[in-house]
């Protein structure tokens, strides 16, 4: 991809914005040209989300201007927006699921007959015609609740592109995809920049910058560090200007777990057509990766062993007895936890603050005599989790929801840690956190095994499954496919697993 050289389409200049006193941009500057895929990069709290609202009208800039084709313009409201041509596109989608795509599309601005009934007719061939300027194989009148994430997500652009759009910007476009669907996603980024549409893509994700990012641009700490042609810059360049250090290396390299004792071993493990036949174990001081395409099975196996799910057969056993682990409840007595994939709605309660997020699961501990929760050991033990896991937070009162997506796994992590228990499963351990987080996780996991624990971690990343396994478990339709050593386990290898079927033992 060539660095695009036009006048800039969008221009940001010296912008500054403070929240309750707290400055979260400082003199902030950005850039944006037809036809480009810009990427905006930095670790969570670097002020991306924030600059790009308030180019998108959301927010109020205090300080700087803003210029549309080199001419100043003022961005009031969202409306103000996209009455200039730009749009945003959350992470968390904003459609109304019982509608068709097409009214989602056109909601509001539904074209009319007589002015008064809705022409349907119209409002479906006007989204097709959208459609096929993405080349986006959809039927308009298909209600949006049955659609994929993925489709969901066309239609978000779908419907930027119906205020006729010029600039784009994309929030973590890709986080619940899976490669097939990413793909698709870029395929259609590739057709909107052909027809000069100006692209902002905000990721965590190092490796999509390679394959859809012609500039970077580089945030840290609410300022601009800089601004660079993907074609001629390493990512290792990228992460270093993001986190302002450099990441130490970790696992891969932890001692060999071979004459450890067993923690938890799985036999023969069924449910349905979602779990077919598993049998797996893990040792003490071991961090087992399960690797796979989205729909495998690995947080099925997951949420069963954790007793979240009924299984049809099979047995589990933890350090040796044979256990019946019937709900979560059964299996953390056992010492057995589990961090879910989605740590909002399963891991934490975003509206608590972080003390009571750390020993809700274990209050019973800190009860004493008449029932009354002794509150200063429960604060005593919050603090000394924050230190002990470098969770940033002004204090153990703050609010989870106001922490960043890393620090909020740090305090998930926490709470599990104070139950004791001896196997974790990791699902999804780093989804939605920057690169500088992700490497703390990566040190803190290396940590938990280096003190006995059992550490499954299910992943979609494969750079991450192969940097931090001692051994990989692939898994396809429900079976486990192959077995892999983590420090010679290739992407490739672990692919080939991961899109074998109908195998009934492991190789």
């Amino acid at each position: 991809m060539n660095q695009p050289v036009d006048t800039p389409v969008v221009s940001m200049r010296g912008v500054s914005k403070a929240f309750s006193g707290v400055r979260v941009l400082n003199n902030v500057q950005f850039d944006l040209v037809s036809g480009e895929v810009h990427a905006l990069v930095g670790e969570n709290g670097a002020g991306k989300s924030t600059l790009m609202k308030i180019l998108a009208g959301i927010y109020a800039k205090d300080v700087g201007e803003i210029l549309l084709e080199g001419k100043p313009v003022d961005i009031a409201s969202p409306r103000s927006a996209q009455g200039h041509g730009i749009s945003i596109i959350h992470q968390e989608l904003n459609l109304m699921p019982h509608l068709s795509a097409a009214q989602n599309i056109f909601i509001g601005r539904e074209p009319r007959r007589f002015g008064l009934l809705v022409n349907d007719e119209q409002l479906n061939r006007d989204a097709q015609q959208i459609f096929g300027r993405m080349h986006l194989k959809l039927d308009p009148r298909t209600v949006v609740g049955t659609l994929t994430v993925a489709k969901q997500q066309m239609v978000e652009i779908a419907k930027a592109l119906s205020f006729e759009s010029s600039v784009l910007i994309m929030d973590e476009p890709t986080a619940a995809l899976n490669g097939e669907e990413v793909g698709d996603l870029f395929n259609i980024i590739r057709s909107l920049k052909a027809h000069g549409v100006a692209i902002v893509y905000i990721s965590h994700k190092m490796d999509e910058l390679q394959q859809i990012a012609d500039r970077v641009t580089v945030m840290r700490d609410g300022q601009y560090v800089g601004t660079v042609p993907m074609a001629e810059t390493s990512l290792q360049k990228i992460i270093g200007m993001m986190v302002g250090r450099e990441l130490g290396d970790v696992s891969n390299h932890a001692p060999a777990t071979s004459g450890n004792d067993v923690a938890l071993e799985v036999r023969h493990l069924n449910r349905g057509k979602v779990i077919r036949d598993v049998s797996f174990s893990v040792r003490k001081g071991e961090i087992l990766g399960f690797a796979g395409l989205m729909g495998a099975g690995r947080t099925e196996v997951a949420r069963a062993v954790f007793g979240a799910d009924r299984i049809d057969s099979g047995e589990i056993f933890v350090h040796g007895k044979q256990v019946s682990l019937r709900s979560p409840k059964h299996a953390v007595t056992e010492g057995v936890g589990y961090l879910s994939e989605d740590r909002k709605n399963f891991g934490l309660a975003t509206g608590l603050d972080v003390e009571n997020n750390v020993v809700m699961s274990s209050l019973k501990r800190f009860l004493k005599f008449g029932g009354f929760v002794d509150v200063a050991r429960t604060r005593a033990t919050a603090s000394e989790y924050v230190k002990q896991l470098q969770i940033k937070t002004p204090s153990v009162q703050k609010q989870v929801k106001l922490l960043s997506g890393g620090n909020q796994q740090k305090i998930v992590i926490a709470k599990w840690l104070l139950r004791n228990c001896d196997v974790l499963f990791f699902d999804e351990p780093t989804r939605g956190i920057d690169v500088g987080a992700k490497s703390e996780i990566y040190k803190l996991l290396d940590a938990l095994a280096a003190q006995g624990k059992a550490i499954v971690m299910i992943s979609s990343e494969l750079p991450e499954v192969l940097h931090m396994s001692h051994r990989i478990l692939v898994m396809c339709e429900g079976r486990i496919t192959g077995e892999l050593p983590g420090r010679t386990a290739t992407e490739e290898a672990i692919m080939q697993f991961a899109t074998q079927r109908d195998v009934e033992t492991v190789s």
